[in-house]
């Protein structure tokens, strides 16, 4: 059976067109997609490594990387936006973490990143933006030991006031002075990358966090904890940020919102020790 030239025509047309807009799709779909962000900053810091062995483990630490998704991305930066301008303390960077110092505008921005690749080719665009390079030492298989020690210790208690003089193993004394002299409206904690046993975990950057957000005058600090699906986050957020201060949650991402006024308590929860399971 023969089929019209003029009636194939049509048909020939329509699956042209449809195989566009699928192709439209797939690409709408991959430019819209977080991880593109992590494959072109891949592609960066490529450039910037000095061996294939330096370069592979770029590649593996740029992969693990788990950025924010859009709904948590949207409660994080909905947040800022209620507060600005507002002082942002945020550990760890993210490509899209740069939005929230353009939302910030007139406030102040302090990124806390410890891999140099991923902020080497980064400019600031404002004034109060700053990006600064520090060092996360320990590692996360050694959470367990350092939270049993926060709970022995006296010198981890939350009444602490000075944290740069504080003998606790969790306190992080050596961050930019500026991180220790502004009272915090939000602090972030995405980092370190804590992706497994050898890599420095979040126990210290959680433990800092809800030291900084106590120690404000200010009458509420923010704490948001990403990757909260990881034992060392939940853990230490439970631990130290404390389940009747989690106001609100997305996917992976939590909020915490710690009172000035908890900075006097010797304990940091008002619940019973949180057992680890």
């Amino acid at each position: 059976m023969k089929f019209p030239c003029k009636k194939l025509l049509p048909l020939l047309i329509f699956i042209l067109s449809c195989l566009s807009v699928l192709r439209l799709l797939k690409l709408a779909i991959t430019f819209s997609d977080p991880s593109s962000q992590a494959v072109a900053l891949l592609s960066s810091l490529q450039r910037e490594c000095s061996s294939p062995s330096e370069c592979s483990k770029i590649q593996s630490n740029v992969a693990n990387s788990t950025l924010l998704s859009p709904k948590e991305f949207m409660l994080l930066s909905d947040l800022v936006t209620q507060k600005t301008p507002c002082n942002l303390l945020v550990f760890g960077f993210q490509p899209q973490y740069l939005d929230l110092s353009s939302i910030n505008a007139g406030g102040i921005t302090l990124f806390l990143e410890d891999n140099r690749y991923k902020i080497s080719n980064i400019e600031a665009g404002s004034n109060q933006t700053r990006i600064y390079k520090v060092k996360y030492g320990v590692p996360a298989k050694k959470a367990y030991k350092l939270l049993k020690h926060a709970r022995g210790n006296p010198t981890c208690s939350p009444s602490i006031n000075l944290l740069q003089q504080s003998t606790c193993k969790l306190a992080l004394r050596d961050l930019p002075q500026q991180v220790y002299e502004l009272k915090w409206d939000v602090i972030v904690v995405d980092g370190p990358i804590g992706d497994s046993p050898e890599a420095p975990g979040r126990m210290s950057t959680i433990y800092t966090a809800s030291m900084l957000a106590r120690a404000t005058a200010r009458n509420m600090t923010d704490v948001m904890v990403h990757d909260v699906h990881r034992t060392i986050e939940k853990w230490f957020s439970w631990e130290f940020l404390c389940e009747e201060n989690l106001v609100s949650a997305k996917g992976k991402l939590w909020n915490f919102r710690i009172s000035s006024d908890q900075s006097n308590s010797t304990r940091f929860c008002s619940s019973e020790t949180v057992n680890i399971q």
